[in-house]
């Protein structure tokens, strides 16, 4: 079994903005509430490798792996995958960004598996990352649109 999972959002802003927001690896700690810090560890082109680290878990431990992300401005998509896969057999995040009549719909997809000593199994991850997407999807939301506004008052 393989873990899959799929979210979405529609934030009214600017494609540009919401591109440039959303692609400012740097910025995540601000932008997520799950990421104490990133740093980008390399830039070839428009593939960047970075390590996040995030906030400590209830049991007080704290998860860090390294990415690597190659986004496409053209078409408007990125894929991602973990290089340090930690507890996964192997992590793959795919980000589409769509013009939507009520601003940009950013989707993520999400194909997984998770190694066999794993504290949790490909269902357990789907559930935690069905129940965390949204929340860091509805943050951003929040956050891209508080500088749009603010964009259009200068």
């Amino acid at each position: 079994m393989t873990g899959h999972s799929e979210n979405s959002i529609t934030i009214d802003a600017p494609m540009d903005l919401v591109w440039d927001m959303t692609n400012d690896v740097e910025s995540w700690p601000g932008l997520f509430s799950e990421y104490a810090a990133a740093e980008v560890l390399d830039t070839r082109g428009t593939t960047v490798v970075f390590r996040l680290v995030m906030h400590p878990d209830e049991l007080g431990r704290v998860w860090s792996w390294v990415s690597e992300r190659t986004s496409d401005p053209v078409a408007r998509t990125v894929r991602a995958a973990r290089v340090e896969t930690g507890p996964f057999k192997y992590m793959s995040i795919f980000w589409e960004y769509l013009p939507d009549a009520d601003g940009v719909r950013l989707r993520w997809v999400q194909d997984f598996e998770m190694k066999p000593e794993a504290p949790v199994d490909d269902a357990g991850m789907t559930d935690r990352i069905n129940t965390n997407s949204p929340v860091q999807l509805a943050l951003i939301k929040q956050k891209v649109e508080a500088a749009a506004r603010a964009a259009r008052t200068r």
